[in-house]
């Protein structure tokens, strides 16, 4: 069975409405994609860190449940589990504070087993990270000679755009690394700022990586690969939240590869009509997540979904 390998920050998301707090989710962006593709039944590593504290725990045992392995989580003795406060605007979207204090060494964790076709997923500001930059590129390195499939969600915010300049070199060697890149059109702005996509694309991506998918909020999904195009529309919902939106929608393109069976030799003539089948899963998961205050899918929509569809291999 195929595994699904993930390296990022683990951090408790405390979300906030009319300034009172209302929820307190464990979180970050590789791991909120992890725990749906974990209540799916599909076989998780998560590589990170996390605090040998009360948060720590909360964060552990939440992994525990959802069933992804923390053998690769460094729970270190110094510093704390990292928080955020999540203020969600009119349009429940999130403003983000963040309170980090990590310890000097990090990332102590040795390399998980990796086998060829597994799918290893990376990104955010954690994968740029100067401090923490050469263990990441350890673990991808690692992923690309085992031969998995490598994702990359830039997932660059708006508070590190001012950065773009700086971390430049690093982006293009993650496209460089990556089989599919997907962000946000807002992603791509912070870090070229374009906002013709078929620029970003042609200019800054296709010459690293072939499969090049942007997310666009309620205007739907673009797909640009060499060889042809893909526009497919999202779903009309009322959101209650669109914290996880993306993160979900890459767990849902992860577990749409694994359902039709993808392999990375396939990706090169993958056709239009198998990309949009995957697509639609993001899309379904992306839109779950979005009604709802947890980061994820729901345990009932993942019985629903996963018990329709064929064994994963």
């Amino acid at each position: 069975m195929r595994k699904v390998i993930g390296i990022g920050e683990t951090i408790l998301d405390i979300i906030f409405r009319g300034n009172q707090p209302h929820a307190a989710v464990p979180g970050g962006s590789v791991f909120n994609g992890l725990v749906s593709l974990g209540r799916l039944g599909v076989d998780v590593l998560f590589i990170s860190e996390i605090g040998n504290d009360r948060v720590g725990d909360i964060i552990q045992n939440f992994m525990q449940e959802n069933h992804i392995s923390t053998r690769y989580v460094d729970r270190f003795p110094d510093g704390k589990s990292p928080l955020s406060l999540a203020f969600l605007d009119e349009n429940q979207d999130a403003q983000y504070t963040f309170y980090k204090d990590y310890p000097k060494q990090r990332l102590e964790v040795p390399l998980p087993p990796i086998e060829k076709n597994d799918i290893f997923i990376f990104g955010s500001y954690y994968s740029l990270n100067p401090v923490l930059r050469k263990r990441v590129y350890e673990f991808l390195e690692y992923a690309k000679e085992r031969g998995a499939i490598l994702y990359y969600d830039p997932n660059f915010r708006q508070a590190h755009a001012h950065e773009a300049i700086h971390v430049m070199p690093t982006v293009l060697e993650n496209f460089e690394f990556a089989d599919i890149v997907r962000g946000s059109d807002e992603d791509f702005y912070n870090l070229f700022k374009l906002t013709d996509l078929d620029r970003v694309y042609q200019d800054h991506v296709q010459f690293y990586c072939d499969n090049f998918l942007t997310t666009r909020g309620a205007n739907g999904v673009d797909l640009r690969t060499c060889r042809f195009t893909s526009h497919i529309d999202a779903q009309s919902i009322q959101p209650v939240s669109t914290i996880g939106a993306g993160d979900n929608f890459n767990a849902g393109i992860i577990y749409g590869l694994l359902k039709y069976e993808v392999r990375k030799q396939d990706l090169p003539t993958l056709d239009k009509d198998k990309w949009q089948k995957i697509i639609q899963c993001g899309i379904d998961f992306s839109a779950e997540v979005c009604q709802s205050y947890d980061n994820y899918i729901s345990s009932d929509f993942a019985n629903k979904y996963g018990g329709s569809q064929v064994k994963l291999k």
